[in-house]
């Protein structure tokens, strides 16, 4: 796949996600909230009882990057595919919060939950060097993949076997 992203910026690092850091995500979300748009349908805001025993894609977007925009319905897509097994969680690049961000999620069509509070620094995972780009966890807590460019339904789907397998962190662009 052709790597268009929005911003870039050379060089990625490792990084695993022990069993503390599950925490960290989860007080991110606990205390931060998820905004509205942030929770499951007819359900209360995200916790770690959430995630636990799921593969956790967490995807930044913008809403001025056409790619983001191009990967919405495959990471909606995605989600609906395996609702069973994964959680796409969305963190707005502009760190929007509230109103505006529910605002943009309805406009994009964006059926995930979103994060008001950026949880990266919490989980030591590097800042974006493209928009879009997708974060993958496995049920263990390990980062295993660093998702760049706008992914297909194919793409997520190989990355969701990696993340099973629990491969140590892979750059997919």
């Amino acid at each position: 796949m052709k790597n268009r992203n929005c911003l870039h910026r050379p060089g990625s690092r490792s990084a695993t996600m022990p069993g503390p850091l599950w925490a960290c995500l989860a007080l991110l979300i606990m205390v931060g909230g998820c905004g509205e748009n942030g929770k499951e349908r007819g359900a209360g805001p995200l916790t770690i009882d959430d995630f636990k025993g799921y593969t956790v894609y967490v995807n930044y977007w913008a809403e001025w990057c056409l790619p983001c925009r191009e990967e919405i319905p495959e990471l909606n897509a995605f989600q609906e595919k395996h609702q069973g097994t994964v959680r796409v969680v969305g963190v707005n690049f502009d760190r929007l919060t509230g109103e505006t961000l529910a605002g943009q999620v309805t406009k994009l069509g964006i059926d995930f939950p979103n994060l008001d509070i950026d949880p990266r620094t919490a989980l030591n995972v590097p800042v974006p060097i493209g928009l879009p780009e997708t974060f993958v966890i496995n049920p263990d807590g390990k980062l295993v993949s660093l998702l760049r460019g706008p992914q297909t339904l194919e793409a997520l789907e190989n990355s969701l076997a990696l993340a099973q397998e629990s491969e140590p962190v892979e750059t997919i662009q």
